[in-house]
This record gives C-alpha cells, sequence and structure tokens, in this order.
C-alpha cells in the first residue's frame, strides 16, 4: 500500500521516499492506526512525499498467524524499513500463554532486536484540556511539559530472571537489575542532548541510597556533566520523584533514568495531562530508525466500537515525521491540526467535557484531516 501525489511540491522542493513498517496490533488498535495512516497519507498528498507500508505482525495478531509473538520474518521487515508505527499489542485473550508466548514479550524482543535503546515520552498538557487533568489548577497552571528519557533494553526487564527453591521448601524468586557504563553514557547523552534543545534542565532520577545500578548512573551522569555544562542537571530519588510529578510538575524538563523506574514514571506523566489517549512516544537507538506508538492499551472493552481516541497515534506519526525523516514542517502541520481540532471543542470520550461535540474514533480522525 502507497500514497503518492506526484504533481505536489514540499517546502523543501523535495519529495521523499519513505518505507514504513505498519504494525497494526489488536483489540481496539487497527482503528486508531488506520486513523494515522489516513493523516501520513494527507501529508503525503500534500507535501508530494512517497509513503510505502509493509504490512508486519507482532503481539496478539503475530501469535494467531504465526503462533510466535515476534517472528524472525516480522522482525526482518522492521529492520528493512526506514521506520515502525506500531499500534498497541496484548488484550485478555492471550494472557493465559506462557511468558515467552505472550504478546508483551514480542515488544521487548522487538525493541532489543531493532536496537531501541531510548524512549521518549512527553507529557505535555494541551491548552485546552486543562479541565482534564486530575491536579489542581493552580498546580497546571504553572505549566505541565516535559519529556522522559527512559532507558529501554537494560536493566531488571532484560535481566537474569529465576526462582528457585530453597533447602527449607520455599520458593525465592530473583530479578537481576544489570548496567554497563557504556549503556549509562549513551542513554545519559541523549538526555543532556534533549535538554540542550528545549530549557536546558536534566534531572537523572535514580535510587542511589539504595542500589549500586544507581550509584553507576550516578558516576557516569557527572563525567557527562562536564560536556554539557549549560544545562542545570540535578539528582532525585525515584520515590521523590514520583511524588514530586503530582506536586509540582512544572520544575521538571528532561527527567532521565533507567527503564524500570522510566516505565512507572512515564505512566504516572501521561495521567496528569489529562489522558493516555494524547500521549505518543518513540523509541530510538544509534541511526534514524524508530519505533513509534502510543502510550496506551489496545482497550479490548471498546474494540469495534469506534470510540478509541486516536489522537496519540496521530502525533506519534507526526513524532516519526520529525525525528526519523527530519520533516518537521510536517510534524507541525498535524501538530497544529490536532490543535484546532481541539479549540473546535470535537472530543473523544476520554476527552469529554461540557459544551463540546463527541465524535468517534473516525470522525476525530476526519476532522484533523479536515484541518490538513
Amino acid at each position: 500500500m502507497k500514497y503518492n501525489n506526484k504533481s505536489a511540491k514540499t517546502h523543501r522542493g523535495i519529495k521523499m521516499i519513505k518505507n514504513i513498517a505498519l504494525i497494526r496490533g489488536d483489540c481496539a488498535s487497527p482503528e486508531f492506526v488506520e486513523q494515522a495512516v489516513r493523516v501520513l497519507n494527507k501529508i503525503a498528498e500534500k507535501y508530494g512525499h512517497t509513503f510505502n507500508y509493509t504490512e508486519t505482525y507482532m503481539g496478539g495478531s503475530a501469535i494467531d498467524k504465526f503462533g510466535d509473538p515476534l517472528p524472525q520474518s516480522e522482525l526482518d521487515k522492521c529492520l528493512e524499513s526506514d521506520s515502525v508505527l506500531m499500534g498497541s499489542v496484548g488484550g485478555p485473550k492471550w494472557e493465559g500463554l506462557p511468558g515467552e508466548k505472550r504478546a508483551e514479550k514480542g515488544l521487548l524482543r522487538l525493541r532489543a532486536g531493532m536496537g531501541l535503546y531510548c524512549n521518549n515520552r512527553p507529557a505535555k498538557i494541551w491548552s485546552q484540556l486543562k479541565a482534564a487533568s486530575p491536579l489542581k489548577e493552580s498546580i497546571v497552571d504553572k505549566g505541565i511539559d516535559f519529556i522522559i528519557v527512559r532507558e529501554l533494553i537494560g536493566g531488571a526487564y532484560f535481566g537474569e530472571h529465576s526462582t528457585t527453591v530453597l533447602p527449607s521448601g520455599e520458593k525465592q524468586a530473583l530479578d537481576l537489575m544489570p548496567y554497563s557504563e557504556h549503556e549509562i553514557e549513551r542513554i545519559g547523552r541523549i538526555g543532556f542532548e534533549t535538554a540542550m534543545k528545549r530549557r536546558k534542565k536534566l534531572c537523572c532520577v535514580d535510587k542511589a541510597n539504595v542500589l549500586d545500578t544507581s550509584r553507576l548512573w550516578r558516576e557516569v551522569m557527572h563525567r557527562l556533566q562536564k560536556e554539557f555544562p549549560e544545562v542545570e542537571y540535578s539528582e532525585m530519588f525515584v520515590d521523590n520523584c514520583a511524588m514530586q510529578i503530582v506536586k509540582n510538575p512544572a520544575q521538571f524538563d528532561v527527567i532521565v533514568t533507567e527503564n524500570l523506574f522510566g516505565d512507572i514514571l512515564s505512566d504516572e506523566a501521561s495521567q496528569i495531562t489529562g489522558s493516555i489517549g494524547m500521549i505518543p512516544s518513540s523509541s530510538l537507538g544509534a541511526g534514524t530508525r524508530g519505533l513509534y506508538e502510543p502510550i496506551h492499551g489496545s482497550a479490548p472493552d471498546i474494540a469495534g466500537e469506534d470510540k478509541i481516541n486516536p489522537i496519540a497515534t496521530i502525533l506519534a506519526a507526526g513524532m516519526m515525521l520529525r525525528y526519523s525523516f527530519d520533516m518537521d514542517k510536517e510534524a507541525d502541520d498535524i501538530e497544529r491540526a490536532v490543535s484546532a481540532v481541539l479549540d473546535k471543542g470535537i472530543r473523544t470520550a476520554d476527552i469529554m467535557s461540557e459544551g463540546c461535540t463527541l465524535v468517534g474514533c473516525k470522525g476525530m480522525g476526519d476532522a484533523i484531516l479536515a484541518e490538513l
């Protein structure tokens, strides 16, 4: 499947051809991924680009088709693409499977196979949705606009896991959290570089009062700090950071942290913005090929009902244009279109408020396309 309009002109006079591995995901995911594809096709028409899509299976759909959450053939499609746009995976249908066969295992293998060691998740509240935040108005008015840079393929999620039986007959479980200096340095450097592009504030979140891994993180970050003297650098224990995100989120610009802490904090941060249906994410490695997805799940409870919010996936497509394809103007167009739709009071159920117009997933896609 591809979309092209050869008569259109881009703002740079360059027509680009990009190959996108498209993982439609499970349950309600294909519904919102389809809206993101429609937006990408509109961008292709407007700027004269060609986007070629390769249908790729991962998660539950891959289990159904291949008996494996990520066969090598599907990973190869991702590795041969310019980037990957993905819906959410998993659902009740596959929850009883053994660990290696679970839908979510495919995602971990995809990240590792693509060498995606950095997950960037923005926590930004749109001005039109301030009332949707669970935080007090006095807190929200100070602003919520920060990004969590999370190490993605190390730590406890990729360490050794084992369960043994002690001589007493009692079971004991062990999960290791390994980190090497080069793993910390490459994600730490991205944290500093991201801060340089924003408000030049970086907070490293750890548990250095308890964990050796955290103490090594600080040692490496202190070395990196010397390379970025313009960045205001600080450190915070993860338990305190969890509290500060809901107490005073305006203090944060960029947070860099390890895999487990980043997983938890980024989910917390998404909630204070009003709806997880608005938050995209990107996962990147050494090159420009990335994995772009919404942060929310596959919504099995409303699958097929045209109720899910597609905005997070549409914004994820915009992030792909910006960070993997160097299409800043095109990405700006998508963000402006989303903002214009919100200005008009058009809402899906998760962000609905009094006086606004309720639409479904396709209706939101239609409204955004109209603004493009």
